[in-house]
């Protein structure tokens, strides 16, 4: 094995500083990104943490031979002159593409065994479980490694963003208590107090309130949290979040800070891209869910969900007359200048029906003077007119019909409006649009059929609507809204949070509507219950996932390639082969015994 002395590391340039050596000698070291042979010279491209460089070796010099011998990614001690490209063979499509480094000296640091997958390509469909076995080799790849450093630009603009606005940075505990926040916890036995259990947190949630009872003001954290829960391509059993709690602070501060925020963050980092609405749009969430089928719908494009239950009051045809008994709903989008071949209806209504939960779809193609529609024996004239009349539909426009309950109309035609956009190119014409939206006045409770009692709809600590705290005691529980929002940006949630409880006896209201007995609420939340009795103020806050912000801002698709080191879609980690079993010592020692499943 060569050694390499002190000073030879010392004196080592990184690719990226290449031009302020020009004409000058320098060492470099790197991996091997690409080998050609062309004609009297090798041309070798060395890849180092910041770049590429071509490197050249004429075929005359004596350091030719044992270039010729080198594979891709060996590591690389280089020694050269730096200096710039002939005009015609400047290379205008990557950075120093005008430089190159004439070697004069090559050693071999380290070699490298054939690779599992190719990391020099810029394109290509590799094996996603594969890449996550060797991580560390597709790190090496161009767009992983941008990810990577993009993902810490990113953070480090977030800190110094709320840096600049009085914000402190508290890192909050990661052994805790358990909290009620919707997902599974991954537990953690205690050795010390065998029988006993710490959580992750799902969000440091109570300790950012606890903060802000503790007079801090204003408060962020990159916070990493966990969930233990069935995984999607945005959804990771570990993840990291932006928090961020303020004191003081209404609603209406809240929104526009965290716009001001956002505007700063994507003109910085995706410039190209344009603000559909400034300020934000808002709508609440009953518009959302009635409107587009979505508690976060991508507002690039219309395509609204209308209502065209009342023209079929008069029907003859039995589907709807059963609809309607059910006190069902019978509505549509309109797909302008469109019409479906049977094949393509055929697969909207597949789709309907797997993804929908409904029992088909009907459409509606209008003509100059006639439809073209399964449904025209049983429409009448006046039927079609109203509902012509109620869609705008004009010849060549396609109105798509769901008749069922509310719920799964709502959500079907959500389904059918982004499938049909994806379908016509809508996608393509606005993927440069930033469709940013508050969705607010949230519902305070649902009604779980499964649980047989109310569940939030966010978490419990969502402070109810000023005008609405009333109907806590006396009235209809299901029609309280909230102070809670969510940022939406093209379908997909950013962030959410709301204006919170700082008020005991409101908050002890709200776990006695969950169900918790006054024992639960006292084990699970004595502590928030006790410090809201010194003085809590007034506070709100929100939560972005930073994994997903990332991926959007780096046009990605799975948050999984903005990740170091993630997990698959079972949750595992496949580099460290985790989780594993551990050895009988250490379950003895935490008093924990294992019950292997029975064998029928």
């Amino acid at each position: 094995m060569e050694c390499f002395t002190d000073e030879e590391f010392q004196s080592r340039i990184t690719i990226k500083r290449l031009g302020e050596y020009v004409g000058k000698s320098v060492i470099l070291m790197g991996w091997i990104h690409r080998k050609r042979l062309h004609g009297q010279v090798i041309f070798l491209d060395l890849r180092d943490e910041s770049g590429f460089m071509q490197l050249v070796i004429p075929k005359t010099l004596e350091i030719a031979k044992m270039a010729e011998t080198l594979k891709e990614e060996f590591v690389l001690f280089v020694k050269g002159e730096v200096a710039q490209r002939s005009a015609e063979n400047i290379n205008p499509k990557v950075a120093l593409g005008n430089l190159e480094v004439f070697v004069s000296e090559i050693r071999v640091i380290n070699k490298s065994e054939p690779l599992p997958f190719a990391v020099n390509l810029y394109e290509g469909n590799l094996d996603e479980n594969l890449r996550m076995r060797y991580r560390y080799l597709d790190l090496r790849r161009d767009v992983m490694r941008q990810n990577i450093v993009m993902r810490h630009k990113i953070i480090k603009f977030i800190r110094d963003y709320m840096d600049n606005y009085d914000f402190v940075e508290v890192e909050t505990p990661m052994l805790t208590k358990g909290t009620p926040e919707g997902s599974r916890e991954y537990v953690v036995p205690s050795r010390i107090s065998k029988g006993q259990f710490y959580v992750l947190p799902q969000s440091p949630q109570q300790f950012k309130q606890l903060l802000m009872v503790g007079g801090l003001g204003r408060y962020f954290q990159i916070a990493r949290c966990f969930r233990d829960e069935d995984l999607r391509a945005d959804r990771q059993p570990e993840f990291t979040q932006l928090d961020i709690e303020m004191s003081y602070i209404c609603q209406e501060q809240l929104l526009q800070f965290i716009e001001s925020f956002m505007i700063s963050l994507f003109q910085k980092f995706n410039p190209e891209k344009n603000f559909k609405f400034m300020p934000f749009k808002r709508i609440s969430y009953y518009e959302a869910m009635t409107k587009y089928g979505s508690d976060k719908p991508d507002l690039r494009f219309d395509m609204p969900i209308m209502d065209a239950t009342d023209v079929f009051q008069d029907t003859t045809f039995q589907v709807f007359i059963n609809i309607l008994k059910e006190k069902g709903n019978i509505k549509g989008i309109k797909v302008e200048n469109k019409s479906f071949t049977v094949k393509e209806t055929k697969e909207l209504t597949q789709i309907a029906i797997d993804q929908g939960g409904t029992k088909g779809m009907f459409a509606i193609n209008f003509l100059e003077n006639s439809i073209k529609s399964s449904l025209a024996s049983h429409l009448k004239p006046e039927e079609i007119e109203k509902i012509k009349a109620i869609f705008d539909a004009k010849p060549g426009d396609t109105v798509l019909l769901i008749a069922d309950i509310a719920r799964v109309v709502h959500k079907t035609l959500g389904i059918l409006r982004l499938e049909v956009a994806r379908r016509l190119g809508i996608m393509e014409k606005v993927k440069n649009d930033l469709a940013f939206l508050w969705v607010i006045d949230f519902p305070l409770l649902d009604w779980s059929e499964e649980e047989n009692k109310y569940v939030t709809t966010h978490h419990p600590f969502t402070s109810p609507k000023d005008e609405d705290i009333p109907a806590l005691f006396s009235g209809d529980p299901l029609k309280i809204l909230t102070k809670a929002y969510d940022i939406v940006l093209n379908g997909s949630e950013m962030g959410g949070g709301s204006i919170r409880i700082h008020n005991q006896d409101l908050q002890h209201k709200i776990f006695e509507m969950l169900s918790l007995k006054e024992e639960d609420i006292q084990a699970r939340f004595g502590h928030i219950l006790r410090a809201f009795q010194y003085g809590a103020p007034p506070h709100g806050g929100i939560a972005f996932g930073i994994d997903r912000l990332v991926t959007v801002l780096q046009n990605g698709s799975s948050i999984r390639d903005v990740i170091a080191f993630p997990k698959n879609n079972s949750a595992r980690d496949l580099l460290m082969e985790a989780p594993s079993p551990i050895h009988e010592d250490q379950l003895k020692e935490l008093g924990i015994q294992i019950e292997k499943p029975k064998t029928e």
